[in-house]
């Protein structure tokens, strides 16, 4: 964990650096402008770390505010290093061209002025785009034909949320809009895949109200995901059951209509708080003539188990949340979004999740409630 935040301010504090020395070198700052700069950069740089330690110690209004600008900047400053290179490798391409014309160097480059205002301004752009993306819920929808559910039962919908990220910045306004689609769906089962709540959750009273209103005939369930540990798990866990879900935890139940498995996230192993334990072992056991739906906060498959459930329903990665992040995230995780059928007639379904983490923009991976129908078929 600790070389994961090293790593993260290392690049993140590289990203600064290229960025000042391209606005001094761009606007030909003194040295008074280049300090002030310097040192909002630092800012920008050391918030994450200064929004936890005010979150900590209740200062829930600073916190806000000061997550609201730095989040926005992040995603910005991400966007104008991502323009850079873009502007970097044209600026190659052109320095070829020169350099092959017989033409000095710097009459074939773009001049620095213009290259600073142009990638500040395709950031600008594209975090606005990102935030208004970002406000906009999308319904996707997967219909699955199973000769599993009972006489009776023809149609059962499971509505899921995951990776809403309650805390700061996604608070009422934001959860209501959610619910409100979700409601709109008469769900017969609700399922949250992990990530609920983000990294602290003071100051979150009346949130777990919102969510316990939500009714599902068959039940509402949920797991943890890496958020839930970083929140403090005991406290993750009761606002999950006070919002009126079932955690499972390595377990499984089983409704008149289907069975539902969920599993812990490996933060709790990474943490030293809960054991590794294989959903083949959990799922080996359960009958198989009823549909199976595993929870599982993130998208990777067990090749011991992808024949022991029907469903499997994840979340995690946010598509990337931020393009062109998604190539990064699509290392560690290649089933990155969408539907996949995996061997053995088994299906995973990976949402871009609902909310957001840190920045609140989405490019090119609007947020989602999943809405998924089975419909039985003949046996």
């Amino acid at each position: 964990m600790s070389l994961l935040i090293l790593t993260f301010f290392a690049v993140y504090g590289g990203m600064h650096v290229y960025a000042f020395f391209r606005a001094r070198h761009a606007l030909a700052l003194g040295a008074w402008p280049a300090a002030g700069v310097a040192g909002f950069m630092l800012l920008m740089v050391l918030a994450p770390f200064l929004i936890r330690v005010l979150e900590r110690n209740d200062y829930d209004l600073p916190a806000r505010s000061l997550s609201s600008a730095a989040y926005l900047w992040m995603a910005g400053i991400f966007l104008f290093f991502c323009a850079s290179l873009v502007l970097e490798a044209i600026n190659l391409v052109l320095r070829g061209a020169g350099w092959a014309a017989g033409a000095p160097g710097p009459a074939f480059i773009i001049p620095a002025r213009i290259f600073f205002f142009a990638a500040a301004g395709l950031a600008f752009g594209i975090t606005l785009y990102g935030y208004v993306s970002a406000q906009t819920i999308r319904t996707e929808r997967l219909r699955i034909e199973t000769a599993k559910l009972p006489a009776g039962i023809d149609r059962l919908k499971i509505v899921q949320i995951s990776d809403v990220h309650l805390g700061l910045i996604i608070r009422e306004e934001r959860l209501k809009k959610i619910l409100t689609i979700v409601e709109a769906e008469k769900p017969d089962v609700f399922v949250s895949t992990g990530d609920l709540v983000d990294a602290q959750i003071n100051s979150m009273q009346g949130l777990a109200a919102l969510l316990r209103n939500v009714q599902a005939p068959h039940g509402k369930f949920a797991v943890t995901g890496n958020h839930e540990y970083y929140a403090g798990i005991n406290e993750a866990l009761k606002f999950t059951r006070d919002s009126g879900f079932r955690l499972l935890r390595r377990e499984a139940v089983q409704d008149n209509a289907i069975t539902i498995a969920g599993v812990d996230d490996p933060a709790g192993a990474e943490f030293k708080i809960d054991k590794p334990e294989p959903e083949a072992a959990l799922l080996a056991g359960l009958p198989k003539d009823k549909f199976i739906l595993l929870l599982k906060h993130r998208p990777l498959v067990d090749a011991r188990a992808s024949a022991l459930f029907d469903l499997q329903l994840s979340g995690h990665t946010h598509k990337g949340q931020i393009y062109p992040f998604t190539y990064i995230v699509e290392i560690a995780y290649p089933l990155i979004a969408g539907k996949f059928d995996l061997p053995g007639g088994s299906i995973l379904r990976v949402s871009r999740g609902t909310g957001t983490w840190g920045p609140p923009v989405r490019v090119l991976s609007p947020p989602e409630v999943t809405v998924v129908e089975l419909v039985r078929r003949a046996r």
